[in-house]
């Protein structure tokens, strides 16, 4: 099995819905995380604003963050080997990786949201 990490640039969400405008790469990205995690499979994705210590515990990592600088992010590792520099994978990568098929990647996060009308 797969172990796929992604290390973002800074950013302030993962989704690309925040902001003036959304971004559609990052909504595709983040549906197919979501879906892939659902099902059990070994995807993380760190933010280098939110995970500054994932960044400098790789030394491949911070070998490509200082030769290239921030332009190189975000970094794709498969099985802790360097597959892509400078940008997402596609789904059918992520399809090929985890044996599921591309289609099985684009499932919402629901978001939960809490009112509490006596304070209204």
């Amino acid at each position: 099995m797969y172990k796929v990490e992604i290390f973002d640039p800074a950013m302030c969400c993962s989704t690309g819905v925040c902001g003036p405008g959304v971004d559609p790469e990052l909504t595709r990205v983040a549906s197919a995380v979501y879906s892939l995690e659902k099902k059990g499979f070994n995807i993380k994705r760190y933010q280098l604003t939110t995970n500054p210590e994932k960044f400098a515990e790789n030394d491949e990592i911070t070998r490509i963050f200082k030769g290239k600088g921030p332009d190189a992010l975000p970094v794709i590792l498969v099985n802790d080997q360097v597959v892509k520099v400078g940008s997402y994978p596609t789904n059918e990568e992520f399809s090929e990786w985890f044996e599921v098929k591309a289609e099985e990647l684009n499932e919402k996060p629901k978001a939960r949201l809490s009112i509490n009308l006596e304070q209204l």
